[in-house]
């Protein structure tokens, strides 16, 4: 592991168990004006989503969607705050980062945030017996499509080539909220039967998504369980970043906000549906 650049600092911890997309995104956005004004500490949130849930980037078209795909793979369809290209979010884990700007482990540019928010990610998977890998972009390595995990990001996380970690990042106001996405399992080309593609042949663009993407359990040989994958994330975030955790719940107030923004945006087609 890389020598540690930061100071001792203690940051919120929660765990939520699995809900449905809106609900998720909600709370996500409570948490982050939350920390806008000034009312909750540097948040690390781990969850999961139930039912399973195509997530669209902050800026996607959602002509990018099969709605009648999604009906008979009986999947959810909410728009995330974050960027990005389309995750399908289920048997993961996913995490957010909600914290001020100026925090140290965020401070700097775009690119700065994510390659250190890495070192935690690449810490928590070396514990569980991998050898991820980060780092930046070549120009020439982006890419264009519809999907998350076939499309390359600066400080992705990948395994044996293969994009491993999928993360997004919104600053607001002077705070960040950085979104990732950790798939434990599962056919990770599936994705495309909730999708619009230009190429008629479906089966070749599944199997374009699992040569570029990778699960959890198909980098290990063996399938971690979403409690062991979370404490590892946990214990390498603390490692990476000089983090201690107090594990707290939601406050009231964001519970009040996530309440509201679940049922008036992200259940909306304003919403869902504005690009």
């Amino acid at each position: 592991m890389e020598s540690n650049p930061f100071a001792q600092a203690n940051w919120r911890l929660l765990f939520s168990p699995p809900l449905p997309g809106p609900e998720n995104m909600a709370i996500d956005e409570a948490i982050l004006d939350s920390v806008i004004h000034g009312l909750s500490p540097p948040t690390l949130r781990l969850y999961a989503w139930s039912p399973a849930c195509l997530s669209l980037g902050v800026a996607q078209p959602v002509l990018d969607v099969d709605g009648e795909g999604l009906r008979k793979m009986g999947w959810d369809l909410v728009r995330r705050p974050t960027g990005g290209k389309a995750i399908l979010h289920d048997q993961e884990l996913t995490y957010a980062v909600l914290s001020p700007q100026d925090e140290p482990r965020l401070a700097g540019s775009l690119v700065e945030s994510y390659r250190n928010l890495s070192r935690g990610l690449i810490q928590g998977l070396r514990l569980l017996g991998l050898a991820p890998e980060a780092k930046a972009l070549e120009s020439q390595e982006r890419l264009r499509g519809a999907v998350c995990f076939e499309t390359p990001s600066d400080y992705e996380i990948t395994v044996k080539g293969r994009k491993l970690v999928g993360s997004a990042q919104l600053r607001r106001k002077g705070a960040v909220l950085q979104h990732g996405s950790l798939p434990l399992k599962g056919d990770l080309g599936r994705i495309i039967l909730g999708l619009q593609l230009d190429e008629p042949d479906l089966e070749n663009a599944m199997d374009r998504v699992r040569r570029r993407a990778i699960s959890l359990a198909e980098a290990l040989g063996r399938e971690v369980s979403w409690e062991a994958a979370a404490k590892a994330l946990v214990q390498g975030f603390a490692e990476a970043l000089s983090l201690t955790w107090v594990e707290e719940d939601l406050t009231a107030e964001e519970r009040s906000k996530a309440s509201l923004l679940s049922e008036e945006k992200y259940r909306s087609q304003s919403w869902n549906n504005r690009v």
